[in-house]
């Protein structure tokens, strides 16, 4: 079953594929942080995948889109007491679930960011895709956390499919509805009546379900994606070439 579904998954010429591990994660469900308490989804979100992407090579003149990740490991809860810091000093005992011993092997590609047409000078994909792949090859150009910020993790390339995983063959997994991502006012496809851009912060949930240990997300723009809109018509940041951003023929570091 699961050859099934890797023979119907389409890799594309810009895809990029990697592992991520950690001794610990913590994809938190805003519905439990409500009295200071996290308790993690048992799967990564699209949002915390997306990140991570963007620790190992971001630029505005692209969006990551995550196609899908398989969950290598088995999934595993650990509870753990911590003291956070208040706002108005002092600490207080909350207790954090995490999921403990979290591998995953992520299946994205990168699409031109429409909203920032100021930038189709840096759209060269070969350039972009090389770099990524160099990136990911040696650990990713910032810090990997894997849901929150005590939660370490590592990328590492990888074949999407190869090796044996937990769930492989297991069947199909339901984790109900839960959180997908965020629309950005810079990345937002919505637009007006007049074809110009919402520029709104809108979030995404949808309804989740694993196969064999794989989840396909759907794409941002997918209509089956439930969204709410928590700001409207948001201020962009200006990227200009050769002022605050670097052109993708001059990035180097890391030939």
């Amino acid at each position: 079953m699961k050859d099934e579904m890797l023979e119907a998954m389409i890799k594309k010429r810009n895809s990029v594929e990697f592992e991520v591990y950690g001794k610990y994660a913590l994809f938190s469900d805003p519905i439990t942080r409500v009295g200071g308490e996290k308790f993690s989804y048992q799967v990564p979100t699209y949002q915390a995948l997306k990140g991570i992407l963007e620790s190992v090579y971001w630029k505005p003149t692209f969006i990551w889109v995550i196609d899908a990740v398989r969950v290598m490991n088995k999934i595993q809860t650990e509870g753990k007491g911590i003291r956070p810091i208040k706002m108005n000093g002092g600490n207080d005992l909350s207790y954090y679930t995490y999921l403990k011993e979290a591998r995953y092997q992520v299946l994205a590609h990168f699409e031109w960011n429409e909203n920032r047409p100021g930038l189709q000078n840096d759209r060269n994909e070969n350039k972009h895709h090389n770099i990524a792949k160099r990136s990911i090859g040696k650990g990713g150009r910032r810090d990997i956390f894997l849901g929150t910020r005590e939660c370490q993790g590592y990328v590492e390339h990888c074949e999407f499919g190869r090796g044996s995983g937990f769930y492989d063959d297991y069947g199909e997994l339901n984790f109900g509805f839960m959180f997908h991502g965020i629309d950005y006012p810079d990345e937002n496809p919505t637009k007006n009546e007049e074809g110009i851009p919402l520029r709104n912060f809108d979030v995404r949930f949808y309804n989740c379900t694993m196969k064999d240990g794989i989840i396909l997300f759907p794409a941002p723009s997918d209509s089956s994606l439930k969204r709410r809109t928590v700001f409207e018509n948001q201020q962009m940041k200006e990227f200009v070439i050769g002022q605050n951003l670097l052109p993708v023929e001059t990035e180097g570091g890391d030939e």
